[in-house]
């Protein structure tokens, strides 16, 4: 039987120092039911009267299935019993039964920054586990600057950390505060710790990223016997992040074969974890985080991606599917017919069905700047648009529409026949300088044309707005849909103003989907009005029973 690891998550204290990140009660309240969800062991809510967020979310905290809700604090201070410090008694009288206690391990510290004596430290330290550890099921030691201690000064900082341990912590968490040691110091530090009376299974270990090695650092601890693991969903922590749990996770179960408390069913729920953070904080996805970004296991050279479809493992070091991802094969203007066949084979399309007529309509439509009878393939096709500007390997949802509609099986939802945007600058009534947009739109509908007005801060917004009009009321599931991320790039950086543009257009339905869609045109609101309706149509093709009215 495997080994036990388990795991610490401090998103919601450690975490919530970032700088730009301010989380909510309600926010906390979320990601921690989520995290509990899955199986994480402990749940740090945040440090009880340090603030009014964490009173508001210790005053109602989530009802836990699997995990323990902890309290961070710190120990008495200096001059004061632990029965009578105000900071100490306000961490043991949370609905928390786990709580956190950070305190000096390195006497460079305890002398400069506190100002006392070394002696006095330890009983500090002494003191407030042995009382706490009476008042709750838990009591937790964090050894503060651990490692840097004890490459300065051995004796003492081991003196601080045994101290806690003999005062009845249940885990004595060796902490890496400046994120500066490597997996080489940490592995032989927590050797010594436990060779000097601490047992593994009572030994955490909680690293910062300064050092880019903060998830290297943490494997090493655990290599060397530490039983517990503290860190953050996507490495959110101040300066350069904590440890990313989202990481270690995975290299624990499936590469180091140990037991945590997420089973493999809760380890798929790991992406929707990690996106779930990206959505409280409003922040894009990170496309290349190891295990659950969209690049993760996204293969664009045709040679991988030949040898990925004779057997997975030649270019992925795990089965995606065992975090929540998915394989992705890219296609852009550096794809050979291997990655072509491949991405055609994932969305259900015979690569031969395609007819070159249908190719050349499909160029007709889109108004490139190339001839419609120079196509041979597919594969030329998409080269031809890649030099264009067009990146498909950033837009699934395009190339998927192109292929399709070469083989007719897009409708033709709705008719785009004309629009007509104006921008406007005006005072308003308080006297500021505001600008407007108003779009007017005909749009034919099957058989019927209708014609709407919208207004917006800009120009696309203006015209998205009409569009929705008309459509909505006709297609009511485009409701759901919202546009998430607009990004904009100019594809020829020396033609001046007259440059392309690329448009990139990620949208999302009410059920969590997302798909991104591209415009190419020297006019931005060209680019802006092909990705949009292309978000559009591809939402409603998906839907499948979605039909055209006469």
């Amino acid at each position: 039987m495997s080994e036990r690891v388990y795991l610490y998550d401090t998103t919601l204290r450690d975490g919530a120092q970032t700088q730009g990140v301010d989380f909510s009660a309600a926010d906390k309240a979320r990601i921690a039911r989520e995290l509990d969800r899955i199986g994480i062991d402990y749940i740090e809510g945040g440090w009880p009267k340090a603030n009014a967020t964490d009173d508001a979310f210790f005053a109602d905290p989530p009802a836990f299935e699997h995990g323990k809700l902890a309290a961070f604090g710190m120990t008495r201070r200096a001059g004061r019993s632990a029965d009578n410090d105000p900071g100490l008694g306000a961490l043991l009288v949370t609905p928390a039964r786990v709580v956190t206690m950070v305190g000096k391990s390195w006497d460079f510290q305890v002398t400069v920054a506190l100002g006392i004596d070394l002696d006095e430290n330890l009983r500090m330290i002494g003191d407030s586990i042995a009382h706490a550890a009476r008042k709750v099921d838990e009591a937790l030691f964090d050894a503060e600057h651990f490692f840097d201690g004890y490459k300065a000064n051995p004796d003492y900082a081991l003196a601080a950390v045994k101290t806690a341990y003999q005062a009845g912590a249940r885990w004595v968490v060796l902490c890496d505060t400046n994120g500066g040691t490597l997996p080489e110091e940490i592995e032989r530090i927590v050797g010594a710790v436990i060779a000097a009376g601490i047992p593994g299974d009572h030994l955490g270990i909680h690293c910062h990223n300064d050092s880019e090695t903060a998830v290297a650092n943490s494997l090493a601890a655990v290599r060397a016997g530490a039983r517990q693991v503290q860190g953050t969903l996507n490495g959110l922590g101040e300066r350069c992040g904590n440890a990313n749990l989202v990481s270690i996770l995975p290299a624990l179960m499936l590469k180091m074969g140990f037991e945590t408390g997420v089973t493999p069913e809760g380890l798929t729920g790991l992406k929707r974890l990690s996106r779930l953070l990206d959505e409280v904080l409003d922040r894009a996805p990170q496309r290349g985080q190891p295990y659950v970004g969209a690049s993760a296991f996204a293969h664009k050279g045709g040679l991988h991606v030949s040898a990925v479809a004779r057997d997975p493992r030649c270019y992925e070091h795990i089965d995606p599917t065992a975090v929540g991802n998915l394989r992705q094969i890219v296609v852009s203007d550096q794809a050979g017919r291997s990655n072509i066949l491949a991405r055609m084979n994932e969305i259900g399309v015979d690569f031969d069905a395609v007819k070159r007529d249908a190719l050349v309509e499909v160029v007709e439509r889109m108004q490139v700047g190339f001839d419609p009878h120079s196509v041979s393939d597919l594969v030329d096709l998409i080269k031809k648009l890649e030099h264009e500007g067009y990146a498909y390997d950033q837009a699934a949802a395009s190339f998927e529409l192109l292929v399709r509609r070469a083989l007719g099986e897009v409708p033709d939802y709705f008719r785009l026949q004309r629009y007509r945007v104006i921008d406007e600058r005006r005072r308003n009534a308080r006297g500021d300088w505001v600008t407007l947009s108003e779009a007017t739109v005909k749009v034919a509908v099957g058989e019927h044309e209708h014609m709407e007005v919208g207004e917006g801060t800009g120009p696309v917004h203006a015209f998205d707005v009409a569009l929705r009009k008309v459509l909505v009321a006709v297609y009511p599931e485009l409701a759901e849909m919202e546009l998430k991320d607009y990004r904009v790039r100019i594809t020829e950086s020396t033609a001046g103003t007259c440059a392309k543009t690329r448009v990139t257009i990620e949208s999302e339905d009410g059920r969590g989907h997302r798909w991104t869609t591209v415009g190419v045109h020297t006019n931005v609101l060209e680019a802006s009005l092909e990705a949009l309706q292309d978000a559009i149509t591809f939402m409603l093709f998906r839907l499948r029973d979605v039909e055209v009215p006469e």
